[in-house]
């Protein structure tokens, strides 16, 4: 009797070890799959990480038109909140080759217009000068040369944006000098002709939303042809196709970039 009960002992003991072991050899298949499933998952996160940056025969093959193209379809990413994953450190390095941007945005300086992140674009990109109220002047437009004629790029963007305090300030005739603001009155009288020939119902305050908007709108216009008149190289170059120089205005509501028809 003694022996049967050892017997039956010996015996649940081996059951219980059989079953700890593949207890065991299931949780060390389990933690290799969800390794393997781990490594997989970053593998993909890593393919869509950009690590590259524009290089000089991309620059090269693209045309004016495409380029706008997918700035367009850059902008669609921002306002759907899908921008692109980048390695930032990659691109840095290998930015030190040299630069082959896309195209130059001239935009306003108020912070909540990030130019980069607008149209979905990262380190060597694009060009990007900013002053109030979007105008140019001398230096703008001798960058403008520099990236288009030297460094290759081939869209020039005068950007404006929806609720812009420089042009608002101007529509409403705000005294920066009184206030010995003489330079920021300086910049107001070269917006101040955006507001001449626009017509409105309501009155001319930027209180009137639609009438400022048009107002905005006509004043980067305004600067695209300032731009060609005062660079007679930029000019020729948009004549024989080489390059567009183009206004747009940003919806600081929507997102949205909206190209006008100059």
């Amino acid at each position: 009797m003694k022996s049967i009960k050892l017997s039956l002992f010996a015996v649940s003991t081996l059951l219980c070890l059989a079953s700890c072991q593949e207890a065991k050899e299931n949780e060390t298949t389990s933690t290799s799959n969800q390794q393997e499933s781990d490594s997989t998952q970053q593998e993909l996160v890593d393919e869509r990480v950009v690590k590259s940056i524009l290089t000089a025969e991309e620059q090269a093959e693209m045309t004016p038109q495409e380029i706008i193209g997918r700035l367009k379809k850059g902008n669609e990413n921002f306002m759907n909140n899908n921008l692109t994953q980048r390695d930032h450190s990659e691109q840095r390095r290998k930015a030190m080759i040299g630069q082959f941007p896309k195209a130059i945005v001239l935009s306003c300086v108020d912070s909540r217009v990030p130019v980069e992140d607008v149209f979905d674009l990262g380190i060597g990109d694009i060009f990007v000068a900013r002053v109030a109220g979007n105008i140019e002047n001398e230096a703008i437009v001798g960058s403008m040369e520099f990236a288009t004629a030297v460094a290759g790029s081939k869209v020039v963007i005068v950007m404006g944006h929806t609720a812009c305090g420089a042009v608002k300030s101007t529509i409403d005739n705000v005294d920066a000098r009184s206030m010995n603001m003489n330079s920021l009155a300086d910049l107001m009288e070269e917006i101040r002709p955006a507001i001449e020939g626009v017509e409105t119902s309501g009155e001319k305050s930027s209180k009137n939303t639609e009438f400022t908007n048009e107002v905005i709108t006509k004043n980067a216009m305004r600067t695209v042809k300032n731009i060609k008149d005062a660079s007679p190289t930029m000019a020729k170059m948009e004549d024989e196709g080489k390059i567009a120089i183009v206004s747009a205005i940003y919806d600081m509501e929507t997102g949205k970039v909206s190209f006008n028809k100059d």
